[in-house]
């Protein structure tokens, strides 16, 4: 948009002007930019289509989660879930269409890549969640945990982070937006760099044997690298680092695997929050026990780690943790393929 004004000679407040329109004020036409000159407004219309998304369907889980599925053009599907804990409303969305980094323990890996979101998409879901909210409800936080990893898709979620966090964006703080990374170490720096967003590290496994299996990721960056990595990043005060680490039975979920946990966390501010295990059809590995997980948290208390144990939610309607996979709903068969990552901002779709 900046780039469009420019090229025609227009005075750079323009592209702000237009950029409130369309996202702070969620102007559904050109023809509601009351204080746009008439000409502009016909030549934006011209170049540009307004960014939108709606949802094909909602299911409503029995406590009170919300999962909301969006079809793209080419047929493939993404789903974007709201989270319900009072005073809190948190909206987990997508960055990609499928995922390229082959976890075990999460369903989107089963798809594969299949093409990154654009800046539009990943900001229109949380537009078109707006849409589906109850009287008095309101979206508190963003975390970017769903569908994808969004540090593979770096230059487009920068630009919808922008989007997002910007007065004349959706003006939500970025410090109630969380990017949730398995650990891309030259974007983990580049994000904590250029953003105010809060960093999260799926980490699940204490040794890089352990891990390599669970996450193929740790084969480029091992655990040491990682590490090395989040103990010089510049968190600001009274932030930490948020290591996510997901309960399997009998595979990460032992005393040694605290205790190492331990060791790996020390220099760092940090915080690690426990998910138990959600499964999924053909998953492989089991989730930990209640007690197991207990146990776990208090050894991690018991060395000073602040722990905590994420709240499963939406599991009746495949919405929780690791759950995400629109295959049943998406009805493209075709190939996955690897994507470049695309550089810039753009808003909504450029005509021809």
């Amino acid at each position: 948009m900046r780039a469009w004004v420019s090229a025609r000679g227009l005075p750079k407040y323009r592209a702000e002007q237009i950029l409130t329109w369309v996202y702070h004020r969620r102007a559904a036409d050109v023809t509601a930019m009351s204080d746009v000159p008439r000409a502009l407004r016909e030549a934006f219309a011209a170049d540009f289509i307004l960014p939108q998304l709606c949802p094909e369907r909602v299911a409503r889980s029995a406590d009170g989660t919300r999962k909301l599925l969006f079809r793209l053009d080419e047929g493939y599907a993404i789903e974007s879930v709201l989270i319900p804990d009072p005073p809190r409303l948190t909206l987990c969305i997508s960055s990609q269409a499928g995922c390229g980094m082959g976890c075990s323990f999460c369903a989107t890996a089963r798809l594969g890549l299949q093409r990154h979101l654009e800046p539009h998409e990943i900001v229109g879901q949380v537009m078109a969640a707006e849409s589906v909210l109850e009287a008095g409800e309101s979206i508190t936080n963003i975390v970017l945990m769903g569908m994808g990893e969004p540090l593979h898709n770096y230059d487009n979620v920068v630009a919808a982070l922008e989007i997002l966090s910007a007065p004349w964006g959706l003006a939500i703080s970025a410090r109630r937006i969380t990017v949730s990374t398995v650990g891309l170490l030259p974007q983990m720096a580049r994000l904590v760099r250029e953003t105010n967003v809060n960093l999260a590290v799926s980490l699940s496994a204490t040794t890089d044997e352990q891990r390599a299996r669970l996450m193929p990721v740790n084969r480029k960056y091992p655990l040491e690298r990682l590490m090395a990595l989040c103990r010089s990043l510049p968190i600001a005060q009274r932030r930490r680092i948020t290591f996510e680490y997901v309960m399997l039975a009998g595979v990460n979920d032992s005393a040694g695997d605290a205790d190492r946990l331990v060791k790996l966390l020390h220099g760092i501010r940090a915080k690690v929050n426990l998910i138990p295990f959600n499964p999924f059809p053909g998953a492989g590995v089991t989730r930990s026990g209640d007690a197991v997980i207990e146990a776990f948290r208090q050894r991690l208390l018991a060395a000073g780690v602040l722990a905590t144990v994420r709240r499963s939610r939406g599991q009746d309607i495949d919405a929780a943790c690791g759950q995400l996979a629109a295959r049943y709903e998406s009805g493209h068969s075709g190939p996955t393929r690897q994507l470049p990552v695309e550089t810039g901002p753009r808003l909504g779709m450029v005509r021809g």
